[in-house]
């Protein structure tokens, strides 16, 4: 059989274990396409995304790091490795990788949420808030950066801005509003 059939074929078959819910067989058939090739990117981001679907946050990583080292390496595998490096508490590797994906992209909204998260952990509350004021421009209607905008300016001691947050919140995400209000001690 031909190198180019074998690849098809193992990709078939682990198309098949996904589709059945095998997603560990998938990962089997994965891990020995990667002992015959590589360094094939499809080879890899699939075993990344696979490795994270089980929970294996580690060896995801390590695979979007083979991913990312390639010159095509697209800004949502960048966001993906930030993703990962900030669930498991790699906030500065996390902070390199969202920039990076937003080098790529400066529309990548979710890598915008990313970064700001990112800052805020480092306590970095000016840098977080712009991060997250480009999120909410790209997203108006998701939550989410809102919701982390008005925790920094709690955290800044800047209870008006916060309170304009919620009110904006109410217009279409009140349980958002209310938490905050929860949350914070403001009311509005």
């Amino acid at each position: 059989m031909s190198v180019k059939l074998r690849w098809y074929v193992f990709r078939f078959y682990a198309s098949v274990f996904i589709v059945l819910g095998l997603r560990q067989k998938a990962i089997d058939i994965f891990e020995q396409m990667l002992g015959e090739y590589p360094n094939d990117p499809y080879v890899i981001s699939s075993l990344a995304y696979l490795k994270t679907q089980e929970g294996d946050k580690r060896g995801a990583i390590e695979m979007y790091k083979r991913v990312v080292q390639r010159s095509d390496a697209g800004a949502q595998s960048w966001y993906n490795l930030g993703f990962l490096q900030e669930e498991t508490g790699q906030i500065e590797d996390a902070e390199f990788s969202f920039r990076k994906a937003l080098e790529l992209d400066e529309k990548l909204d979710l890598a915008w949420y990313g970064l700001g998260l990112t800052l805020i952990q480092q306590r970095r509350f000016d840098d977080a808030v712009k991060a997250l004021k480009k999120n909410t421009q790209l997203q108006p209607m998701s939550p989410y950066g809102w919701y982390q905008l008005a925790r920094v300016y709690v955290d800044r001691q800047e209870p008006e801005e916060a309170v304009k947050i919620i009110r904006h919140l109410k217009d279409f995400e009140p349980k958002f509003a209310k938490q905050l209000e929860r949350e914070t001690g403001l009311t509005v």
